[in-house]
């Protein structure tokens, strides 16, 4: 198992599975390997994230990807061609402030299947003004500016996902 695998999965050596909800991640790249990040609606500080979501009841991770890229996007499946999946999970804990008030406080954070996609279609298919908005901004970012650019709580998260996926970066 390498390094980052093995990072991304030590949440789960700390903590029982059950405590995390199941989900996936999304990081979106362009031809020129700049990553895709959405600024949360419901968030007043200049917090960007990659898209990402919970799987429904039954929903398989590959389906769930697809679903919460549409949704969170407008970004369908033709537009977007698959480059990796991540070897494992990796987790997040949300802030204890924040525990209580997601998922009805039944988790500590998520633990995510991370897939790493090429945007190949035209810019106009992006429409973040979706059903239910959960970004009112978006843009590309290069891999070095992610960091600095996302929430506290997911860092460490982030620093694992670039660590697998930075052969295609």
């Amino acid at each position: 198992m390498s390094a980052q695998a093995n990072q991304g999965q030590k949440k789960s050596q700390e903590k029982p599975d059950y405590l995390y909800r199941s989900g996936v991640g999304i990081m979106l790249i362009n031809a020129r390997k700049e990553i895709f990040v959405g600024k949360r609606i419901d968030n007043n500080s200049d917090a960007w994230q990659m898209p990402q979501g919970g799987l429904d009841v039954g929903e398989s991770e590959d389906a769930a990807m697809f679903r919460e890229l549409k949704e969170e996007t407008g970004i369908d499946e033709t537009n977007i061609k698959v480059l990796k999946k991540s070897h494992g999970h990796h987790y997040y804990n949300l802030p204890y402030k924040l525990q209580k008030k997601f998922w009805g406080g039944k988790y500590l954070g998520q633990k995510q299947r991370w897939y790493l996609a090429e945007f190949i279609g035209d810019e106009a298919a992006i429409n973040i003004a979706t059903e239910h908005p959960e970004f009112s901004d978006w843009k590309w970012i290069a891999g070095n500016e992610i960091i600095g650019a996302i929430v506290g709580f997911k860092r460490e998260l982030y620093e694992d996902v670039l660590g697998e996926f930075v052969g295609f970066l």
